[in-house]
């Protein structure tokens, strides 16, 4: 099972959104968990992960299946992939034996080992990351992903999840 991530966060708390697949090319969520949680740390500039990591667990909890990846929306790795980003940070969290792919929207200033992934018409391209996987296959993989246009139905799928999910 693969899974996609998102965190969108309210007031002082957050909504965790998971979503599984079976193969990079599904068209359709094989399940979908939203776990909702009460408070989450402050932002600290330059430490993301510890806002954003604990959500992810928590929903990632829920999953009873063996996951084969995790896909996060952002970096694995941060500059020259010396700094370790949420995407390496969920990889230590989860002991290494799931690959988790980041997919960055935009460039991150100074990082040389992120791929760009052109998908549909789209002239702006995904950033790719990877940890447990060659970033070059986490690329394919990407581009692989179903849908027509530059954000993958399945990435577009979790993240309109997390946004229409309620208190």
């Amino acid at each position: 099972m693969i899974a996609c991530v998102d965190v969108t966060y309210r007031d002082s708390g957050a909504i965790a959104v998971c979503v599984l697949f079976h193969t990079w090319t599904d068209a359709g969520s094989a399940g979908e968990y939203v776990k909702k949680i009460d408070h989450v740390e402050n932002y600290r500039p330059g430490e993301f992960y510890l806002r954003e990591l604990p959500c992810i667990l928590l929903v990632l909890g829920e999953v009873r299946e063996p996951l084969e990846a995790v896909v996060v929306d952002g970096y694995v790795w941060l500059g020259e992939e010396s700094r370790p980003g949420l995407g390496a940070k969920l990889y230590d969290a989860l002991g290494r034996v799931a690959p988790v792919v980041g997919v960055a929207k935009s460039y991150f200033s100074g990082t040389t080992g992120a791929i760009p992934v052109l998908r549909g018409r789209s002239l702006r391209p995904l950033f790719v990351t990877a940890a447990g996987m060659a970033p070059e296959k986490a690329a394919n993989c990407i581009r692989l992903m179903h849908g027509n246009y530059r954000i993958p139905t399945l990435l577009k799928r979790v993240d309109r999840l997390s946004r229409e999910i309620h208190d």
